[in-house]
């Protein structure tokens, strides 16, 4: 690889790299650092992290990868509204906002051609699968104020939910009754671009019994033209103990969101006027409304002093009303469930630890598709399917160590993946088609009594395409496209010493038909294709730097540094290219300075400092930018917080992200995304 760019940031996080044994040392008498809204996982507790964060840490440091988890304290002083913004500390994840709560997600590249939505990554809800039963997934009904916290598994360490996707998993804790940090909470927001949103919650615990209930109001006119939102959104939370480590619990969520999209623009326009109007968007008024309801049900039983099971059921009903250049009229029906057992005990005198278990989930769309006459009303009927997709994961993984300090570990996932549609309008259309596929895993992890790790592991990756890339109009039945497959790499360290903590993670992977996408024409679905053989390969890494700790407060400077170096590999079309879309080179670093008094004020830094493709010809790029920023926030008596959330203090117009094209010398290359612009957001905050 080869940084050309001289830069203060990328310079500030060598050197804190270079210098932190040192540092490390002569500030040993400051004492443990403790960080409760750090993303670093550890192998030991921090003795300031709540405790079913810190249990959440230490479940996940038994991984032999990159994993991270993001508490909800962490952006508890700031106007959070999608991954964007709860995930953004977090090194190798790509999260950048398209429109409202839409976000592009992608962790190592997965999905890297995604024109809208989600895949290649298992997004889950209290361990059940939150994404569609395709592998296609959305954000808007997930509301990051009901989340305890976030668990993040990048790549082949989703294992412990059967997951397979290049790009990992993410699941979302609700709070209960118990573990939320108040009894009462009142949050008031608001700020730039009408923005407002209120949420009130409640945790309560009566004896054996507890609940937790939410509701958030919410909405926004949107930087762009054409971005109004209003959300409203329910939680309702409760459990039962029968004993120690033995609970059963109901979670009911409800959403009612009326959404209007903005579309995307061209180059120029999203550099020199990004708030101008989309006179098509407008005109169609594309939008996304939705309706929902989704009930788990879930237990977890000690069954013994080395065994425990946890399980689930649940079940999803949402309507969707989603004006694009068609209206789309959809009714979706999802259920599933899983069981996994967790074991810890001895083999042959060794410490060791399993667990094992079965995802199943399955589902139906019935699809109604009309023409847009305008205004966002259905006209002529030109398409009417009923979608149905099921799919089954069985997994297991074993630890064995071997010595005090070395585990061994190996395990897997077998997976069957159905798609069926049944075309009623041209019955001789509909089509069926099954995937099956073995990811095996094996890896090590070395840890020191302190807590540190070094782990390495190996893992295959398996996935089915989604029913958008099966479904590609005009073409009448299923698109012939295979599973995609890939063997990822991955060595690592975490750990702290003294001030310093610090989470990196190499990786290398080799993918053979990586689906991937591209526009034909802007604001339409992208078509999708099997490639053949792409690299990915990267470094991810985290920093704390504890360098002020006493009584005069503390001041913590936080760096993410994420290289991805992703290209085709020898293709007939497109050669050795670079993969667009995904910057090469990605910083973040947040100065934040803590007063005993009780108050706090955090600069922070985004840049990207190299030009990214945006086509796979590589012939078209979108800048590079950095973007300043300030948090700031003040605790009053009584319980109450006051923030301050000041975004792109400089005003700089610049693309966020963008959709891949083929060739951006013969296609319609209008598919830039404009980052926000100068905003400020207010709130307050109420515990009582």
């Amino acid at each position: 690889m080869s940084f050309k760019t001289s830069t203060a940031p990328l310079a500030l996080f060598i050197a804190a790299c270079a210098a932190s044994p040192v540092l490390a040392q002569s500030a040993a008498d400051a004492g443990p650092v403790t960080e409760v809204d750090s993303v670093i996982v550890t192998g030991v507790r921090n003795p300031q992290d709540p405790p079913v964060v810190a249990e959440a840490r230490e479940r996940l440091s038994r991984t032999p990868g990159a994993v991270a988890v993001v508490s909800a304290e962490s952006y508890e002083d700031r106007y959070a509204l999608a991954f964007s913004d709860t995930l953004r500390s977090v090194p190798g994840v790509f999260a950048q906002r398209r429109w409202g709560e839409e976000v592009r997600l992608s962790i190592r590249g997965s999905g890297i051609g995604q024109s809208l939505h989600l895949r290649g990554v298992l997004l889950a809800q209290d361990g059940v699968p939150f994404s569609q039963p395709d592998g296609f997934g959305d954000f808007q009904e997930l509301d990051p104020l009901v989340a305890r916290y976030l668990e993040v598994y990048k790549g082949g360490n989703a294992l412990r939910f059967g997951g397979a996707a290049l790009g990992g998993a993410v699941n979302v804790l609700t709070p209960t009754g118990r573990n939320a940090p108040f009894r009462n909470l009142l949050r008031l927001e608001g700020g730039s671009f009408e923005t407002r949103r209120a949420h009130l919650a409640l945790a309560r615990e009566y004896g054996d019994w507890d609940v937790y209930a939410a509701g958030t109001w919410s909405g926004s006119e949107g930087f762009l033209d054409h971005q109004d939102g209003d959300s409203k959104r329910l939680t309702f939370n409760i459990g039962r103990r029968m004993g120690e480590d033995r609970e059963v619990r109901l979670i009911v969520q409800a959403n009612d969101l009326d959404l209007d999209i903005s579309g995307t623009q061209s180059l120029n326009d999203a550099l020199t006027r990004p708030r101008a109007p989309s006179a098509y968007v407008r005109a169609m008024d594309f939008g996304r409304d939705i309706k929902s309801v989704r009930v788990t049900a879930q237990t977890r039983w000690r069954l013994s002093d080395g065994l425990v099971f946890e399980g689930g059921v649940y079940v999803a009903d949402k309507a969707l009303y989603h004006p694009v250049p068609v209206v789309l009229d959809n009714d979706y029906r999802f259920w599933g469930g899983f069981g996994r057992l967790d074991w810890t005990g001895q083999v042959g005198g060794l410490r060791a630890d399993a667990f094992a278990g079965v995802y199943f989930r399955t589902g139906d769309n019935d699809s109604r598709v009309f023409l847009n006459i305008g205004g966002g009303d259905p006209g002529f009927q030109v398409g009417g399917t009923l979608q149905n997709a099921t799919g089954l994961d069985a997994f297991a993984e074993g630890r064995l160590f071997v010595t005090d300090r070395l585990a061994l570990i190996a395990g897997g996932s077998w997976g069957r993946a159905e798609r069926d549609v049944d075309n009623r309008l041209a019955p001789a259309n509909s089509a069926q088609r099954n995937y099956d596929g073995f990811a095996p895993r094996v890896g090590l992890l070395w840890e020191q009594p302190d807590g540190a790790q070094i782990y390495a592991n190996l893992t295959r990756s398996v996935e089915a395409p989604t029913f958008l890339e099966l479904v590609q109009s005009p073409v009448p039945q299923f698109v012939d496209l295979d599973a995609q497959e890939a063997w990822t790499a991955e060595v690592g360290a975490r750990g702290q010493r003294g001030p310093f903590r610090y989470d990196v993670a190499a990786y290398r992977a080799r993918l053979k038909g990586e689906l991937l996408n591209y526009v034909i024409i802007p604001n339409v679905p992208a078509l999708s294709f099997n490639a053949e053989d792409t690299v990915r390969q990267g470094i991810e890494a985290g920093l704390d730097w504890r360098l002020i700790q006493g009584s005069s407060g503390r001041l913590t400077l936080r760096q993410t540094l994420t290289w991805s170096d992703f290209t085709f590999d020898g293709d007939a079309t497109y050669g050795d290219n670079r993969l667009p879309i995904i910057p090469e080179i990605a910083y973040r670093a947040e100065l934040k300075y803590e007063h005993p008094a009780g108050w706090f004020v955090a600069p922070s830094i985004e840049w990207v400092p190299r030009d990214i493709y945006v086509d796979y010809a590589n012939t078209l790029k979108y800048p590079g930018y950095s973007v300043l920023s300030l948090n700031a926030g003040v605790d009053l008596p009584g319980g109450v917080s006051l923030f301050a959330d000041l975004r792109n203090l400089t005003g700089e117009n610049y693309v966020s992200n963008a959709n891949a094209v083929s060739d951006a010398r013969t296609a319609a290359t209008a598919v830039f995304t404009p980052g926000e612009g100068r905003s400020a957001y207010l709130g307050v905050r109420m515990s009582f």
